[in-house]
C-alpha cells in the first residue's frame, strides 16, 4: 500500500501488465463464429476488431455474441464481427491513471478496457477483475483511515457521552443500592 500522494499508479504499473497474455484480434470481415471458437479455445471474454496495422476498431464480447446472434436466432458463420462489435472502444495508453480508469469504466458501465501503445495498436486488455487486486487493499485501508479520523475528530463527544453514559450507570447502581 502506497501512501506517498505523489504517487500515481499507471496501468503500465500493475503486475498484470506484463503477464497479459496477447488479446486476440481479428479483422471486422470475420465471422462471429470464428471469433468465438477462438474464445472458447483461449478461455477468452472478447476479442478485438483490428484494421491492418493492428489498430483498434472495435471489441466483440461473449455478452454480444449472446444477445446479437444467440438470443436471437442468427446463425454465427453469416454474421461478421463487424455487424455485432462495440465500434470505437475507449481505450487507453499504458501510461493513464489506474483511478482514472477504473472510475471511468465504473460510470460508463463497460468491463473490458483495450489498452494501446502511441500508435493506437492494441497491446493489452484490461478487465474490471484486473483492478480487484488494486482496489480492495485500497478501500480497507481508506475505510480504515476514515474510521480512525472519524473517531479522533469527534473525540470530544465520545468522552462526554462516554461521561454521562458512567454518570448513568452510577446513579442507577446508587438509586438500586439506596432503596
Amino acid at each position: 500500500m502506497n501512501t506517498d500522494n505523489d504517487y500515481v499508479m499507471k496501468l503500465r504499473d500493475r503486475p498484470e501488465f506484463s503477464t497479459k497474455p496477447k488479446p486476440l484480434t481479428f479483422p471486422a470481415d470475420t465471422p462471429v463464429l470464428t471469433a468465438a471458437q477462438a474464445m472458447d479455445k483461449n478461455n477468452f471474454g472478447s476479442v478485438v476488431v483490428v484494421d491492418a496495422e493492428d489498430k483498434v476498431e472495435g471489441i466483440v464480447t461473449e455478452r454480444d455474441i449472446l444477445r446479437k446472434i444467440v438470443a436471437v436466432g442468427k446463425e454465427p458463420g453469416a454474421v461478421t464481427l463487424s455487424d455485432i462489435m462495440t465500434a470505437n472502444p475507449r481505450v487507453a495508453r499504458d501510461t493513464d491513471e489506474v483511478v482514472n480508469w477504473l472510475r471511468i469504466m465504473s460510470n460508463e458501465r463497460f468491463r473490458r478496457l483495450p489498452v494501446v501503445d502511441e500508435e493506437g495498436r492494441i497491446k493489452v486488455i484490461f478487465t474490471q477483475g484486473d483492478f480487484v487486486s488494486y482496489t480492495w487493499p485500497d478501500l480497507i485501508y481508506q475505510a480504515k483511515e476514515l474510521a480512525k479520523a472519524s473517531v479522533g475528530r469527534n473525540y470530544p463527544i465520545w468522552l462526554i457521552g462516554g461521561g454521562i453514559m458512567l454518570y448513568s450507570i452510577l446513579m442507577v447502581i446508587v438509586v438500586a443500592t439506596a432503596v
